[in-house]
Order: C-alpha cells, then sequence, then structure tokens
C-alpha cells in the first residue's frame, strides 16, 4: 500500500474509535455498560444489528464466494425478512417488558435454573469459536499487505478489539457500528463502480454478467429440492429462517443490540430495517464478486491469489516446478481471454448458436486453467501439508491491492477492519454479558455490588478474548470463512431456537422434559453434522424441531406416570 492508503486507513480506524468513546462517556454500572441504558433510536439499532452480523467476513469472503460458486449464496438470506416479523410479534415485547440484560434469564422464569445455564453454555461454545473466525478474517488482509504469517497479524488484530471493547461498552460499539455501516456502503459501491469501470472498452455491465452467467456464476435462485444442496430457495426459505430466528431471537450478540432501544417501538423498526436491507446488501456484495470475476475473464488473476503461501512455495526446493506451472497458466489464461472476448462478441450478436458455440468453447479454456492451478495447489501442499489449500478469502482483497487507486485502497481495507471490530466488539460484549449475568452474578456470587458486575464483565470480556483469539490461530484450516461461520451456527442455534419455542408457545411442557430434549437433539444435530448427512442450513429446522417434539413426548410420558403414581397412592 501507498502512504496515502496508511494515512487513509489509520484515520478512519481512529476516527472512527474516538467518536464511539466520545459518545458513549463513562460506564458507571452494569446497565451501561451491558445495554447502553436502553435509550438508542431505531436507526441506531438497526445499523447495529446489521454491522454485527456482517463482519469483516462477509466483505472477504462473499466476493470470494461468488467469485467461485455464483450468487446462489443468497438465498440462504431469504428466510431473513419473516424471522424478523416473528421476532418483531413475540421476542421483542417480552424480552422489553422483563427487562432482562440477556435471552437466557427469560429461560428461568419459564422453566428453571438449569435450563438457563444449557442455553447459556450452548451459546458460549458457539459464539466464542464462531468470534474467533471473525477476528482472523481481517488478520488476512494485514498478513497479505505486510507478507508475513497470520499468527502474528490475528494476535494484533485481537489485541486490538479486546482493549477497545473492555474500555467501551455496549454504547461505544453501538455508536461506532452507526459510523461503520455508513462508511461500508459507501466504500462498496465504489468498489463495485470501479471494477466496472476497470473493464475492457467492449465490455459493457449487462455484457459481463451476462459472460457470468454463461460459466454459471449468475445462479441467483434454484427452485429444486435438494436437502443436500446447500443453497436452494427452500433451504433458504426454511432452513434460513429457522438459523435466522434463532440468530436473531436467542443468540445474544444480536439481542443486546436491540435491548438497547429505547422502547419495544424503536427496537421493532429497527429490526424491520435490517429485514428489508440485508438481503440487497448482501445481493450487492456477491454481485461486486461476480464483476471481479468478470475483470478476471480479461485481466490475468494470480495462480493463487493467497500470497504468503505462494511465497513459501517461492523460497522452497519446489521454486522450479511452480514457476514453469505459473508459465503454462499465463498460456492458458491468454487463450481463455480469447475464448471470453469471443463469448462477449456472441452475447452482443444475439446469435444463440453461436453463444452456445462460445460458451463452450470458454468453459474448457476453463477448465485447462484450473487444472493447471490445481497442480500448483498440490504441489503447495506437498511442500507443507499445513499449507492453507483455499485462497477464496484473498480473491477480493488482491484486487484490492492491485487494482484501486491510492487512497480507495486504504479506505476499503479500513471497512474490513471497521466491519470487524464492530462485529468482534458486539460478540465479545454479548459473551461478557451472558458469562457475568447468567452464570457469575446467578451461580457464582448472587448479591455482589454493582462495582463487582461492572469489573466481572470487563474481565470476562478479556478472558473471551483470549478464548477467540485461540480459535483464530485455528481458523486458517477451515476453508471459506463465510460458510464456517454458518456452519458452525446451523449446529447450535436450531435447538436453541428449539427451547425458546417451547418456552414462548407450549406452556405445559415442564423444563426437565426441554432440559432433556435440548441436550438428545445437540447430540443427534452434531452427528448429522459431522457424518454430512444433509446439507447444513436444514440442521436448524431439524434442531428446533426436534426439541419440540421430543420435549412433548418427554412431558406426555412424566405426565402420565405422575398420573399412575397419584392413582396409586388413592
Amino acid at each position: 500500500m501507498s502512504l496515502t492508503d496508511w494515512i487513509v486507513l489509520a484515520l478512519t480506524i481512529l476516527s472512527i474509535v474516538a467518536y464511539g468513546i466520545w459518545k458513549s462517556g463513562s460506564n458507571k454500572n452494569i446497565d451501561q455498560f451491558l445495554v447502553g441504558s436502553r435509550s438508542l433510536p431505531w436507526y441506531h439499532v438497526g445499523l447495529s444489528v446489521m454491522a454485527t452480523q456482517a463482519s469483516a467476513i462477509t466483505f472477504l469472503s462473499a466476493p470470494g464466494q461468488a467469485y467461485s460458486d455464483g450468487m446462489r449464496f443468497v438465498q440462504f438470506y431469504f428466510g431473513l425478512p419473516l424471522a424478523m416479523i416473528v421476532l418483531c410479534i413475540t421476542f421483542v415485547p417480552i424480552f422489553h417488558k422483563l427487562k432482562v440484560y440477556t435471552a437466557y434469564e427469560f429461560l428461568e422464569q419459564r422453566f428453571d435454573l438449569k435450563t438457563r445455564a444449557l442455553t447459556s453454555f450452548l451459546f458460549l461454545v458457539q459464539r466464542g469459536l464462531s468470534t474467533g473466525i471473525t477476528i482472523y478474517a481481517p488478520s488476512i488482509i494485514l498478513s497479505t499487505i505486510l507478507n508475513i504469517d497470520t499468527t502474528y497479524t490475528t494476535l494484533f488484530i485481537g489485541g486490538m478489539v479486546v482493549i477497545y471493547t473492555v474500555y467501551g461498552g455496549s454504547k461505544a460499539v453501538s455508536y461506532t457500528q452507526l459510523m461503520q455501516m455508513s462508511i461500508i456502503f459507501l466504500g462498496m459501491f465504489l468498489a463495485g463502480a470501479l471494477v466496472v469501470y476497470l473493464l475492457p472498452n467492449n465490455v459493457s455491465f449487462m455484457s459481463s454478467l451476462k459472460m457470468a452467467g454463461k460459466m454459471g456464476r449468475m445462479n441467483v435462485i434454484d427452485w429444486k429440492f435438494d436437502p443436500n444442496n446447500r443453497y436452494t430457495i427452500w433451504s433458504g426459505l426454511i432452513g434460513g429462517f429457522f438459523l435466522q430466528l434463532s440468530y436473531f431471537g436467542t443468540d445474544q450478540s444480536q439481542v443486546g443490540r436491540y435491548l438497547t432501544g429505547s422502547s419495544v417501538g424503536q427496537s421493532r423498526l429497527g429490526l424491520i430495517m435490517n429485514g428489508l436491507i440485508k438481503i440487497l446488501m448482501q445481493f450487492l456484495i456477491l454481485l461486486i464478486g461476480v464483476l471481479v470475476f468478470a475483470f478476471y475473464q480479461f485481466n490475468r488473476p494470480p495462480m493463487f491469489f493467497n500470497q504468503y503461501e505462494v511465497k513459501q512455495i517461492k523460497n522452497s526446493s519446489y521454486a522450479t516446478q511452480y514457476n514453469y506451472l505459473d508459465q503454462q497458466y499465463t498460456q492458458a489464461f491468454e487463450e481463455k481471454k480469447i475464448k471470453a472476448n469471443e463469448l462477449v462478441k456472441a452475447i452482443d450478436s444475439k446469435n444463440q448458436d453461436r453463444v452456445n458455440h462460445a460458451q463452450d468453447q470458454l468453459k474448457v479454456a476453463d477448465i485447462q486453467a484450473r487444472i493447471i492451478r490445481q497442480n500448483a495447489i498440490e504441489l503447495m501442499k506437498k511442500n507443507n501439508p499445513k499449507a492453507d489449500d483455499n485462497d477464496t478469502n484473498y480473491v477480493f482483497l488482491s484486487f484490492v491491492t492491485q487494482y484501486l487507486p491510492k487512497g480507495l485502497i486504504g479506505l476499503l481495507i479500513a471497512i474490513i477492519f471497521l466491519a470487524s471490530m464492530g462485529s468482534t466488539a458486539s460478540a465479545l460484549n454479548s459473551l461478557a454479558s451472558t458469562s457475568v449475568v447468567d452464570i457469575y452474578k446467578r451461580i457464582l456470587n448472587p448479591g455482589a455490588s454493582d462495582q463487582n458486575y461492572l469489573n466481572a464483565s470487563r474481565l470476562a470480556t478479556v478472558f473471551w478474548g483470549v478464548v477467540c483469539i485461540g480459535m483464530a490461530l485455528y481458523a486458517s484450516r477451515i476453508g471459506n470463512l463465510l460458510e464456517a461461520v454458518n456452519q458452525l451456527g446451523s449446529y447450535i442455534y436450531g435447538t436453541i431456537l428449539g427451547v425458546f419455542i417451547v418456552a414462548f408457545y407450549l406452556k405445559k411442557i415442564s423444563g426437565t422434559a426441554v432440559f432433556i430434549a435440548a441436550i438428545i437433539t445437540e447430540a443427534i444435530v452434531c452427528a448429522l453434522g459431522y457424518f454430512d448427512v444433509i446439507a447444513y442450513l436444514w440442521l436448524n429446522a431439524i434442531g428446533a424441531l426436534l426439541v419440540i417434539v421430543i420435549a412433548a413426548l418427554i412431558n406426555i410420558y412424566t405426565g402420565k406416570n405422575l398420573s399412575k403414581n397419584a392413582d396409586a397412592l388413592v
């Protein structure tokens, strides 16, 4: 990066953090630290909810996901508006009425302490692990820019976010997220416009999309019902609905965001805003990835986008073999570029036979290039079995650093940092609130002073920061980060959602029945996920339904036994 980019990056991040700390003021009690005194308006709530979900992973991995797999991931969000409606009707008014700090406090009032503790534990495991992944995402940027191992950049990023969250609390998080999302929208719009501008003169915006479509990248909607297909309209509407309902309704990182609303109405407006804008935002981010794919049909992409791994093999005994493959890849790309231009001309001519022929020719050339790339990846693994062979997280970053003008590079990298800071700060704040309110305050040290709980909240933030950094150091082994976060959530969210559905709607089921059902369900869901029996989005619906059915059956069985015992006593 140039000096201009470094200045833009530093000024953007420092100004956002300073603004958040200035607006938050000092935290004198646990109410201020955890829920910002419940005083924020609807647009703060909406943007804060969106910023919590839109981590650095969104802006790093989503374009890479679209580059390699097309637009079909957007179907993941189709259940979001339906989930927002259910939340506004059911969850929001109950949480506000009870004045809870965490979603899990409600479960003790409805069931018992052990059910509250179990769901709190499940949340802490899931959110602790997934937050590690969100910390790892921006460390990829520093690693690429400075050309050093991600271990060192992960430690730096994680430490910076922990310090910021410990000081600022919930209100600082919300205020910084308001500014973050404003800058993020501006930066991503500029990035999309520049990708189109950098396309060859003979390639229009529509022609690039049509060409990408012929290469299987504009697969927005898949109507086929296939339980093993991760992204279809059915998995998005059904599985995505259950995942989003559980995430926004029972995950404290999100519940804590709309608990800061000054009223039920303000929280509802914020959630509705998120439901309407999020799908459009995700569609546009994926579209940028498709445009980057089109751009790289006419401009040679790196054979492998992770330049750290490239440097490792170029400094090894396999350097000569790798360089030879790189030369072959250049030749294959030149052939592919010719075919891409022929396809664009065919599309402009509107001659379908010509389009079909050019499409087939480009696909053949693309296969040849991918074979060479795969040979290079196998050589990397031969040199270092632990090498990261999935580079989708580096696609957009590589484009930004190589082709965008000075200043804008710094802004876009700042955006990815800001997104990571916002989502990670929210997550650490929620982990601290759950640990203190549901475990420390309720079980370990009830009746302590408010200052004691405030100090405990800060210590819990530090503890979970260390845990999440530890997970982040492992994150390089798990492939595409965007999928990894959602897949991890699908193992747990369905079970937690099932517990809350029983709590809200099935008043006759006891705490013991739902506690046992949750444990059985979690074991089944983990087994289904481990053995890859079904696409992961469906695990959310399966988990929620299993808790309901098993809890109902246990409740009926125990009820009959109690009735028999009562009759025997008579």
